[in-house]
């Protein structure tokens, strides 16, 4: 959680703030294994060198990006969850619940998907 201080810091509401230092603290408890890293300014985990999810803030919400193929895979629980999503993340408003089951989810399928990538992104 180190690396992510400056970022969290930056955070100007003190909501958003700690929801955010929620999710991230959430990830390195729940997957002690992935390497925390900032690249383009933004929290990220990646899992041998690959990227597996990074997290971003907007005014209104919080993003998930777990790359288009955990979207593609997750769409429907994404949508139950009631979450807006794009090809390449979901949102969650700052008034929404995280579903942790959902990201665990997420960054599992990543990790397996991911198990014989030799790149940062898929390709």
């Amino acid at each position: 959680m180190e690396l992510f201080k400056q970022y969290i810091a930056g955070i100007d509401s003190p909501e958003h703030r700690q929801r955010v230092e929620e999710v991230l603290a959430w990830i390195t408890t729940t997957f002690p294994n992935l390497e925390p890293q900032m690249k383009w300014n933004t929290p990220m985990f990646s899992d041998h060198g690959t990227f597996i999810i990074g997290i971003s803030i907007a005014k209104h919400h919080m993003s998930i990006s777990p790359e288009p193929a955990g979207i593609a895979r997750f769409a429907d629980e994404i949508a139950e969850a009631g979450y807006s999503a794009t090809s390449g993340l979901f949102r969650i408003k700052w008034n929404e619940s995280v579903d942790y089951g959902l990201m665990e989810k997420l960054i599992e399928f990543n990790i397996q998907d991911k198990i014989n990538c030799t790149t940062f992104w898929r390709k």
